[in-house]
């Protein structure tokens, strides 16, 4: 069966362009013309990625993405034409996988998509480590990828969770900015290693929101991050 994309761009001529890259590579592709065509279809068939532009009339990309990233695991590959660094940060930081700016070579984005493609699938072969993670206050299970906060479940995005279990499996080591960026999105990624600040703001605003008492990810200064539970040695 051949892998599922979904277009979603207002502009036609990007959309016939696009569409005519990813059958040549073998794709099979879809098209919704705006954000709330593009919902309404996600939510009745399933996709292997997205193609989400941003500037769209009705319902922008960054509501989309959102919405995706509520019910969906999905690779998201945003297009626009965008290409201020906060704007990157912004789209990474709610759930897209990648991030492109338009206009781009052909071979770029196919080579993104390949790349997104594999990860995916790759997380879906991968065996759980571990049935869950227990500290203080905090339940995460990784093959569910659900998170407990005080016995009550909190709603993570899919790169906030994985941030999240990354660091907590490897309690009290210390993660670069650049080692977490090449774990979650792989060595062939060229943005801004910002993205990483705002997924740790974004986890720990979650964690006391949910009534976490103490917050288990720190800072360290000129290094990067780590997971500490309040108690547990250095």
């Amino acid at each position: 069966m051949k892998t599922q994309i979904l277009i979603i761009d207002d502009e036609w001529n990007m959309r016939n362009l696009l569409r005519i890259y990813l059958q040549k590579e073998g794709f099979a592709t879809q098209e919704a013309a705006t954000g709330q065509e593009a919902l309404r279809m996600i939510g009745k068939q399933a996709f292997d990625l997205l193609l989400l532009d941003v500037m769209m009339p009705d319902t922008d990309g960054w509501h989309v993405c959102r919405a995706v990233r509520e019910h969906t695991q999905i690779p998201i590959l945003m297009l626009t034409a965008r290409s201020e660094t906060k704007d990157k940060v912004l789209g990474l930081g709610i759930g897209a996988d990648d991030y492109l700016t338009k206009p781009f070579e052909p071979e770029e984005l196919l080579a993104r998509i390949h790349s997104l493609l594999r990860r995916s699938s790759l997380n879906r072969t991968i065996e759980p480590q571990e049935k869950q993670l227990n500290y203080p206050g905090l339940r995460i299970l990784p093959e569910a990828r659900e998170v407990y906060i005080e016995g009550k479940r909190a709603d993570f995005t899919l790169k906030e969770f994985d941030l999240l279990t990354m660091l907590a499996r490897s309690s009290q080591r210390v993660f670069t900015r650049d080692e977490l960026v090449e774990r979650l999105w792989g060595n062939d990624y060229g943005g801004e290693t910002r993205v990483i600040d705002t997924h740790i703001k974004n986890i720990r605003e979650k964690l006391q929101k949910a009534g976490l008492p103490y917050n288990p990810v720190q800072t360290v200064w000129g290094l990067g991050y780590k997971f500490q539970v309040p108690g547990k040695s250095e």
